[in-house]
């Protein structure tokens, strides 16, 4: 009955915690399938071995009853033949053989009780085994779906540090300060070395021939009023005499030409200093 008694630890074993305790649930499992199976198969040889001694003792019974009857008829043989002295033996024979047969008979009851018993356990040992199979694909699903949760927490615990998150805002200040002062050097460099009176007037021009063309635009569409008609053009040349103003003399004229040229020199020479 060894092979019982470890069935009954067997089943009375808990799965969860063979997993629990396992590093590798899923080769737990089917460890736990491999020793189960192992177990079927002994408990089927000492099943197989428990039935055979019932029906040897069932035949040993039956052949001392058999034995008994035998007896019985030879003393009525022995009466017959008026030997009543032969007729007690047989008849002692019977007894004892009945005897014999009457403790197999017991024998044999006891040991059915125990093969019910042990056909019984064979099947729900069976039972288990059939639904530690079904459960053991749902128990590796379950495993593997964990550890994929597990490292799926172990990915968003790392993104969520807030020390990364902080270095990557420090960062990205870093490249907005380093932005702001070269945009600074930038405007320094313009304002010492640019012509700013030039490039005010560059952008005037370039916005007012824009304000003209739509001006021109509006007037050809109706929405302005035309532009007024253009004023008689003075005289190519009108005289000193002819505007009531004296004339000037060459050395005059010329006095005023020397004048011109140095003022035009200095403004070059302002404008050559500016861009240095």
């Amino acid at each position: 009955m060894g092979v019982f008694a470890r069935l009954a630890t067997l089943l009375k074993s808990n799965l969860n915690d063979l997993i629990s305790k396992a590093e590798d649930p899923e080769k737990m499992l089917h460890q736990v399938i491999i020793e189960m199976a192992n177990q079927l198969v002994e408990a089927k040889k000492g099943v197989a071995l428990s039935i055979a001694m019932e029906k040897t003792l069932l035949k040993q019974a039956d052949a001392e009853a058999a034995t008994a009857a035998e007896w019985e008829r030879r003393a009525m043989m022995a009466v017959r033949a008026n030997d009543d002295a032969l007729a007690k033996e047989a008849l002692t024979r019977k007894k004892e053989h009945e005897g014999h047969a009457t403790a197999l008979r017991e024998q044999w009851a006891k040991q059915k009780k125990q093969v019910d018993q042990v056909k019984l356990a064979l099947r729900v040992l069976n039972n288990k085994i059939e639904e530690a199979k079904r459960k053991k694909n749902i128990l590796i699903a379950r495993t593997r779906q964990a550890e994929a949760r597990k490292k799926i927490q172990e990915t968003m615990s790392g993104i969520a540090n807030a020390s990364a998150f902080e270095t990557f805002q420090r960062m990205e200040e870093k490249v907005v300060q380093l932005e702001g002062e070269a945009d600074a050097a930038s405007e320094l460099a313009e304002e010492y070395s640019g012509d700013h009176l030039a490039e005010k007037f560059r952008t005037l021009e370039a916005t007012s021939g824009a304000d003209g063309d739509l001006t021109a635009l509006k007037q050809k569409m109706g929405l302005a009023p035309p532009p007024p008609p253009a004023a008689a053009a003075p005289p190519a040349r009108v005289e000193a005499e002819e505007l009531g103003e004296p004339a000037l003399s060459q050395a005059e004229q010329d006095e005023l030409a020397a004048a011109l040229a140095e003022l035009e020199a200095e403004d070059q020479a302002a404008q050559a200093r500016m861009k240095r």
